[in-house]
């Protein structure tokens, strides 16, 4: 049943049921109001889900567009030309149907939001205006027609006649008013048949535009289509013919490899296994070789074939000879040893298999092993500490410091491990030393730095020596950074005098390394993650020795920043560890004796520096980097390494233990400040250094806890998850910050909270 009209003598007499007849109509445009309201949101979201779904298409046209089809073999066939030019086809017609589609959005505002937000605004709103007004006057009139109408009769006949023409006046006026809220209401009701519908006739008729806009272009396609259908069939068809003889061949393949193995009399090629020597172990490579016997020329690859990508560059060597290794002289099969003419030392590689290594000898006019018994035991290349030692590390730092100081990732980028073998032998070696000119461009900074630290990696005893690395580790793990000073001073003035000479000649190098860090981005951190398991490196590789690393580096790191006074000032007398204990108690028990009770840390081995960095000289440039877990050394994952305490005395953002560049290590990082083999791109170097660190740890900041963590120490707090800190500021310790909990002021882990 529709509104019942509205008549304008109702105005008048204004009675209840005129009442109630104003009312549905009210109703129905505050229904309509609504509407209209939920018409253009639901508009508005359409029209963004066409643009979505424009975006998307216009993207997935693009891929097509740019994927080319390569067939094999060096001519296609008109099947094939078809069929690889196919995707650019869809892409074309993707593309024209989205432009048609693009035109309908651009008009769907103007069509449809727009008339309709015209409408709400211009006609329903002025009708609730009106109703607004109505309601006033209505308000007006009957409260002075009350008024009116109590006026005593005694009163002055001036004054009712006043009273009289008052009201009058305030009658005529709601009547005024009464008449065009009426108007207006009926107005609408009309207007709202053409005005709200039109709008979106014309959406609808845009819709069928860009449809039938679609369907031409699916007319104008069927004849590629068709041709692309016949092409297809055609294609599937010599597939499944030619399938079969493939099938055929590879079974012959499989039943007699050697007869369809191609094996040529000038080349040899084929995988095998290069044994590289270690600090502590000997490491077996794969590489990827070839030997030309014309030439007499052997190239190696460094080749992953699980990830298919090439890891190392190419060496290649000229060959002298190629002996076979008798199988009690070494533990591994099928071994040969071969010498070159420009490489220094014997390359002990295995084959495959017995017969794969009878191919390779016979390619390289392999001999059988001539041992002599009387021959000097070799020591494995070891270097010492003697004249030639400290006369080469001297040549190195110079042509460091002259060259390449600023060098981006200096002494952490290494170089190739035949370059720097090359450059250590010719600079040790008597006959050559003179010889060796570092300043020609033959030579790279990362192959010098790389030699120095090969050097002191070859030495018989870490420079720091075993006998004084548990003492060392111990100093590192006091409470106070004084003590620590004082207890590592007193050590190296223990060592021996050539070992103090050359730490003195090292560090004070590295600390002039570390006064460039603006440019070189290598921090007294970076440098301590280097260096340290070089120069502290236990005798025995145990899960706890590799636990320890981190104070190792923190050992190295106080060596670099107070190399003056700890070797131009003798110690105190006295003023060693012992005394120190009376004062100084372990905040905690080692990392080995108690597990961690922060059960909801992340289980990692090193503190991820957040945005909240240190403002500190030796962390002025830290890697933020986390650790995959498949990359954990097994030993990781059971190890309390999320303690606090584990990791409150070291300022570096990573612990790798191949930091000084060892090759072949499982504890390898992808992006620590660390000397890997893998890396000598250097691309995954800090991108930041101290200049253009934000100043985020300023007193004064609130921060909220991500973890939950339970308190080992008076001087630490305690929270859950969700706790807020005030005025949280950087501590003395590093990798712990200071802030406010409930009035009590203590340490906090720095990677357990986000700054506010």
């Amino acid at each position: 049943m529709g509104l019942p009209a509205l008549e304008f003598s109702d105005c008048y007499l204004d009675s209840p049921q005129f009442r109630d007849r104003l009312k549905s109509h009210e109703l129905e445009l505050d229904k309509t109001n609504k509407f209209i309201k939920e018409l253009i949101k639901d508009g508005k979201a359409l029209i963004q889900a066409l643009k979505n779904l424009s975006t998307a298409k216009r993207k997935f046209a693009e891929s097509l567009n740019e994927f080319k089809f390569q067939c094999i073999g060096d001519a296609e066939t008109d099947d094939e030309i078809c069929i690889a030019k196919s995707l650019q086809e869809f892409a074309g017609v993707l593309q024209n149907l989205e432009d048609e589609r693009t035109r309908m959005i651009e008009n769907a505002d103007d069509v449809l939001i727009m008339p309709l937000e015209r409408f709400r605004k211009e006609q329903i709103s002025a009708a609730k205006e009106a109703k607004k007004k109505y309601d006033k006057e209505t308000e007006k009139y009957c409260a002075v027609l009350e008024k009116h109408l109590s006026l005593s009769a005694k009163k002055k006949e001036a004054h009712l006649h006043e009273a009289d023409s008052q009201v009058d006046h305030v009658r005529q006026h709601f009547y005024e008013v009464s008449l065009e809220y009426v108007f207006k209401v009926q107005e609408v009701q009309e207007r709202k048949m053409f005005d709200f519908v039109e709008p979106l006739l014309a959406f609808l008729q845009g819709l069928f535009t860009y449809y039938h806009h679609g369907y031409e272009l699916a007319k104008d396609f069927n004849h590629f289509k068709t041709d692309l259908t016949i092409s297809i069939q055609n294609t599937r068809n010599r597939f499944e013919s030619t399938r079969s003889e493939v099938e055929c061949l590879m079974r012959k393949m499989k039943e007699n490899p050697h007869e369809h193995k191609s094996i040529s009399h000038d080349t040899m090629e084929g995988y095998l296994f290069v044994q590289e020597k270690r600090s502590f172990v000997s490491t077996w490579v794969k590489h990827y070789c070839t030997y030309h016997r014309e030439p007499k020329r052997v190239t190696m690859v460094l080749f992953d074939q699980k990830s298919g990508g090439k890891v190392g560059e190419e060496e290649s060597f000229t060959l002298k000879s190629c002996t076979r290794r008798k199988t009690d002289s070494i533990e591994k099969r099928f071994c040969f040893d071969v010498e070159a003419v420009d490489r220094p030392g014997v390359i002990t590689m295995q084959a495959l298999s017995e017969e794969d290594r009878r191919l390779w000898m016979e390619a390289m006019d392999g001999r059988e092993p001539v041992y002599n018994l009387n021959r000097d035991s070799q020591s494995e290349g070891l270097a010492q500490l003697d004249v030639v030692g400290f006369n080469v590390v001297k040549k190195f730092i110079y042509a460091v410091e002259t060259r390449g100081i600023d060098e981006q990732g200096l002494y952490r980028i290494v170089g190739v491990n035949s370059r720097v073998q090359k450059l250590l032998g010719l600079a040790m070696d008597p006959k050559t030393c003179a010889d060796v000119e570092l300043d020609s461009t033959e030579w790279e900074i990362k192959t010098i730095t790389s030699a120095i630290k090969y050097y002191l990696r070859m030495l018989p005893a870490p420079l720091m020596t075993y006998q004084y690395q548990r003492s060392f580790i111990k100093a590192a793990k006091l409470d106070n950074q004084e003590a620590r000073i004082t207890e590592i001073h007193s050590i190296i003035h223990r060592l021996p005098e050539k070992n103090r000479q050359m730490l003195d000649l090292l560090t004070k190098h590295l600390a002039n390394v570390a006064s460039h860090h603006q440019q070189n981005l290598m921090t007294v951190a970076n440098l301590g993650v280097v260096f340290g398991p070089t120069l502290l490196r236990p005798q025995e590789e145990t899960v706890a020795a590799i636990m320890d690393i981190k104070f190792q580096n923190i050992v190295v790191e106080i060596l670099i920043e107070n190399h003056e006074r700890i070797f131009k000032d003798m110690p105190v007398p006295g003023g060693g560890q012992a005394n120190l204990q009376l004062n100084l108690q372990p905040r905690r028990k080692s990392a080995e004796s108690k597990a961690p009770s922060c059960s909801e840390r992340p289980l990692t081995l090193f503190h991820t520096p957040t945005h909240t960095q240190k403002v500190e000289k030796r962390n002025s440039v830290v890697v933020n980097s986390t650790p995959e877990p498949q990359q954990l050394h097994p030993a990781q994952a059971n190890a309390p390494h999320n303690n606090p305490s584990a990791t409150r005395s070291s300022s570096t953002a990573a612990v790798n233990h191949n930091s000084s560049g060892s090759h072949g290590h499982s504890w390898t990082q992808r992006n620590s400040l660390t000397s890997t083999d893998g890396d000598q791109d250097g691309g995954l170097m800090a991108r930041q250094n101290s200049q253009s660190r934000p100043n985020s740890l300023v007193p004064g900041r609130k921060a909220r806890a991500l973890y939950a963590c339970k308190a080992e120490h008076i001087s630490e707090l305690s929270f859950i998850a969700g706790t807020i800190f005030e005025n949280v500021h950087p501590s003395r310790e590093p990798g712990w910050l200071e802030g406010i909990l409930d009035g009590r002021k203590g340490l906090i882990p720095e990677n357990y909270v986000e700054f506010l």
